[in-house]
């Protein structure tokens, strides 16, 4: 396997919660290295614009508006295989369904608060990376 990178979100109920040293030590645990990370804070734009996929699904306004409801970490993860590693060690959408030992699993409240965000592809890692961060701010 290469060594590849991808895109991550520690979402807003997690940092109310004050667990995003929890989540980046089972990312790192997992085999995923933190080669960027920056805590914001998404404004409106920034977060249609982000999930803008989502746009003509009935859960976008209520997505958008919990991710601008408190601070985010957005990060950049690599490691071998990373977007499937990562996407492993959430585990599913749903905590309810997800697997022990996984981020959603352990940490997360519901569905919808479910912890972190994930690429779903290395096409979408590379979209997403760029959209929160420039070359500069990426130090492997």
């Amino acid at each position: 396997m290469a060594t590849t990178r991808t895109f991550s979100i520690i979402k807003p109920d997690a940092t109310r919660r004050n667990i995003t040293g929890a989540v980046v030590k089972m990312l790192e645990e997992a085999g995923l290295r933190v080669v960027a990370s920056k805590r914001i804070h998404m404004t409106r734009e920034q977060a249609e614009g982000f999930y803008a996929v989502h746009r003509e699904r009935s859960f976008f306004g209520e997505l958008v508006d919990f991710m601008i409801s408190g601070p985010v970490v957005v990060q950049v993860l690599e490691g071998e295989d990373a977007m499937q590693r990562n996407r492993d060690i959430m585990g599913a959408t749903n905590p309810a369904n997800a697997a022990p030992g996984t981020i959603r699993k352990e940490l997360a409240e519901s569905i919808e608060a479910n912890t972190v965000h994930g690429s779903d592809s290395d096409e979408n890692a590379a979209i997403e990376i760029a959209y929160f961060f420039k070359p500069e701010e990426i130090v492997g």
